[in-house]
């Protein structure tokens, strides 16, 4: 039985890493349907190259700082077979390598939400760069303070506020500090090219492809259930719970974004994805209708931040994903602190001000973390296009060939 029930949380664990694998074509098919058909297929490949750059980043580095774990030892004794000084180091048959697998899924997250900020217009080569020194050293640093107790970060909250910060699936850990990172990167490049009138107007640059659009938010909505649920990392910590509470506010970014945002597509689609980042904190521990509240919210302040970027503030954040991720992500780590007290049906077990101090946290870091990152890369390698090359297009200026290759030898 023992065996069987290892076997079965690999299988768990394992199944959750390849949905939130499969979130990442999410994330690429939201960015070909909002940019440009000249920057279609750089969005598609910008996705899976910063894919494969962040696995070899938090295998050799990242994990080890986030948990204190490297894998420079046998595969018998990664797979779980006792070490040389008959001490097991790893689980058997291999579950640590599988929850290696799954947490990569969510660090990697972390470029492909910078990607939707500073597409077209960002250089190919330093986005790796920024990838690899944000996923190996970044990322982690936050994520072991928060997943491991690194430094003693868990322990302070507690002390100072009476309970830990809760973070289950990563509001604040994944989708703040992607967010708010990608503020820092968003504006060290600076705006597209033609955004704006020489007196501030804004000039609207539609999507390219409405259904790729909407084929994303649908892929990574459905991934988002192996996002959310299987944080759990066991079948014995599986609850339906996690399950219908991203659902509900999944469903209440949809409707408020669809209201808020006069029937826009853009919007609706988007609103899914605020009320799923905003929930994902307290989805273990909030009532259903908490959580639907909680999408709801996230979906009007989703409409809201992407119109005051684009509109009052001139930061030309492509995809909105500094309000999808870093302001729902805020809002949903502090709103875990709201619903998921037992006073309003939650299970209990957390703490306002322990919300609050612990996503202020993450945000502080992030912003901090975008700005130097990005900002060095700037004054030293460049991270921008040309204005030649912007104007072709990041496909092919980068990448020599376009989303549309026969149409292109037809109007040559």
């Amino acid at each position: 039985m023992e065996a069987f029930q290892t076997a079965s949380d690999v299988f768990f664990v394992l199944m959750g890493a390849i949905m939130v694998l499969a979130m990442h074509a999410g994330f690429a098919f939201l960015e070909v349907g909002t940019v440009r058909k000249k920057n279609q297929v750089n969005a598609l490949v910008k996705i899976i190259v910063d894919f494969a750059v962040s696995t070899i980043a938090y295998f050799f580095v990242g994990y080890s700082i986030a948990y204190g774990v490297d894998f420079l030892t046998s595969a018998s004794v990664l797979s779980g077979h006792t070490a040389s000084d008959g001490v097991p180091a790893f689980a058997s048959s291999g579950y640590d390598l599988v929850k290696f697998f799954f947490l990569l899924t969510f660090a990697a997250a972390i470029p492909a939400i910078i990607s939707g900020g500073i597409a077209e217009r960002a250089r190919f080569y330093p986005q790796l760069f920024a990838t690899a020194i944000l996923v190996g050293l970044c990322y982690p640093l936050f994520e072991g303070m928060v997943w491991n107790n690194n430094f003693g970060f868990q322990d302070m909250i507690e002390t100072a506020f009476g309970a830990p910060f809760h973070d289950f699936a990563g509001s604040i850990v994944v989708h703040a500090v992607g967010g708010w990172i990608a503020l820092g990167a968003v504006i060290s490049l600076g705006v597209r090219r033609g955004r704006y009138t020489k007196s501030g107007g804004l000039i609207g640059i539609p999507p390219s492809n409405i259904p790729f659009l909407a084929l994303g938010s649908w892929v990574l909505c459905v991934g988002w259930f192996g996002f959310n649920v299987m944080s759990a990392q066991s079948v014995s910590g599986i609850t339906g719970l996690v399950a219908v509470n991203s659902l509900m506010a999944m469903v209440g970014g949809i409707l408020t974004a669809l209201i808020a945002g006069r029937n826009d597509p853009g919007f609706v689609h988007n609103g899914a994805l605020a009320g799923l980042v905003a929930v994902c904190a307290g989805s273990d521990v909030m009532h259903p209708i908490g959580a639907l509240v909680t999408g709801g919210l996230a979906g009007v302040l989703f409409v809201w931040g992407f119109n005051q970027c684009q509109a009052k503030w001139k930061i030309d954040d492509v995809l909105g994903v500094w309000p999808l991720h870093g302001m729902c992500g805020l809002m949903g780590g502090i709103a875990c602190g709201i619903f998921g007290l037992e006073a309003l049906g939650g299970m209990g077990g957390v703490s306002f001000a322990a919300q609050l101090a612990g996503s202020l946290s993450g945000v502080v870091f992030a912003t901090i973390a975008g700005f130097v990152v990005y900002g060095v890369i700037k004054k030293t390698i460049g991270i921008r296009l040309s204005e030649e090359d912007e104007f072709d297009g990041a496909d092919i200026s980068i990448h020599k060939i376009g989303a549309y290759p026969e149409d292109d030898l037809r109007a040559s």
